[in-house]
């Protein structure tokens, strides 16, 4: 058998009781998922483990659970159903630590599926759009499996690796998962000035991806020396690194640099990345290091949550006991930035969801999860103002963050957190 070869030979490298890692985010190996799923027939008990893929996880059919269970390090949602069906397990997991428990042999794995460029002229391919704990599973595994694409972007830093660490490739040519901009809502753009009314020149950002980083980046465009130092990034920053706004001049990691470990956006963002130096991509074990964080003066971590208690207590990856989504990277960076000279640690979110229920509430739900605990937290932001919560006593905290939920449910949840002080008083 030859170094390249089809993804249908490829995959017979995975036997009953394997584990495969994933390589995540716009970067899904999908071609190479789907034609292991077809061997399901042949299969038992391989364990399917990655953080937030894209597309459709075939693998992840209930109706394949003596062939495949999913080990989420972070859930998405073509995956999320199969926690509720048996067949997915989640493993919490800070996304700076992810690569050590390959490196330690704590989760050991059997095969790696990538997702790679084609190699240059001295044989060397990329990663592309997503490095996080690739490397190590790379490092880590026993045979490693790449797509091959000339779609997939060619970026620096730890994703260059030599073809012959790659044991089959596989040749595809297709798009690379992406996600066009939103919209802004009228709410989402009052988060945005509240959160840039924070953010100093010289400072550097950690945002995600999704309407309200958009937001506080559309307000930042009079700023001057911003740099970026995050978890990963968007199309929110292409104009703004273009006008010379985020320059990384500032920066106490990789200065001059653009800092991530993960990135997804539209066909634009790939485009701009590609063979920019400017994008340096790195492991989430040096990008997520809070000890790196914190060297950045003036870091700004902005982050979100599903639900906030009034004693800031930050619930970001579950809905009670349901699990939605993962740890991630909040905690490495709101830590870090906490510790920085001058840095602010952020958690953004709308006062209400979509069906009119309070995000700032009296108690978390029962079996919800504390990403960011209420000693670590600095500044709760909606769209009704900023809650500074630093420093503050827990009575003090009540007071403001009653100010920042909706008009409609201040009223409600102050009550409510009183009856039941009086309760156990």
């Amino acid at each position: 058998m030859g170094k390249y070869i089809s993804a249908a030979e490829a995959v017979k490298i995975v036997k009953s009781g394997d584990r495969v890692y994933v390589q995540a985010a716009a970067a899904t190996p999908s071609i190479l998922t789907k034609a292991l799923a077809e061997r399901a027939s042949e299969l038992r008990n391989v364990e399917i483990c990655h953080l937030h893929t894209e597309g459709e996880a075939l693998y992840a059919n209930p109706e394949l659970a003596e062939s495949f269970h999913v080990n989420s390090f972070f859930i998405g949602a073509n995956v999320r159903h199969t926690l509720k069906a048996g067949n997915g397990s989640y493993t919490p997991v800070f996304l700076s630590e992810l690569p050590n428990l390959f490196r330690k042999q704590v989760v050991k794995l059997d095969v790696v599926f990538i997702h790679v460029s084609p190699p240059d002229k001295h044989g060397y391919c990329s990663l592309g759009t997503s490095v996080e704990a690739s490397i190590a599973a790379i490092e880590n595994a026993k045979i490693v499996i790449a797509q091959v694409n000339p779609q997939m972007p060619r970026t620096f830093g730890d994703g260059i690796l030599h073809e012959s660490e790659i044991d089959y490739m596989v040749e595809v040519n297709q798009t690379i998962f992406g996600h066009e901009v939103a919209p802004i809502s009228e709410e989402e753009a009052k988060i945005g000035q509240y959160v840039a009314s924070l953010i100093d020149n010289k400072s550097t950002l950690q945002m995600g991806i999704g309407s309200i980083p958009n937001a506080v980046l559309a307000q930042l465009t009079n700023h001057k020396d911003l740099g970026l130092h995050t978890e990963m990034f968007s199309d929110g920053v292409i104009d703004l690194i273009e006008k010379d706004v985020i320059n990384c001049n500032y920066k106490g990691i990789l200065q001059g640099r653009a800092l991530a470990t993960f990135l997804i956006g539209s066909q634009r963002l790939y485009d701009f990345v590609n063979d920019n130096p400017f994008i340096e991509m790195k492991e989430s074990s040096f990008v997520n290091d809070t000890a790196r964080i914190r060297k950045n003066p003036k870091m700004i971590a902005i982050n979100s949550a599903i639900e906030v208690d009034l004693t800031g207590q930050v619930c970001a990856d579950s809905i009670g006991m349901k699990m939605y989504s993962g740890v991630g990277g909040q905690m490495d960076f709101i830590r870090g930035a906490s510790l920085s000279e001058g840095g602010k640690a952020i958690i953004a979110l709308p006062s209400i969801t979509k069906s009119g229920e309070s995000r700032i509430v009296p108690f978390l739900k029962q079996g919800a999860g504390v990403v960011t605990t209420r000693s670590h937290v600095q500044y709760i932001i909606t769209e009704n103002g900023i809650a500074d919560l630093y420093g503050k006593t827990l009575k003090q905290r009540v007071t403001e963050m009653v100010k920042i939920a909706h008009p409609a449910h201040q009223e409600t949840i102050e009550r409510e957190y009183a009856e039941c002080l009086k309760c156990i008083s």
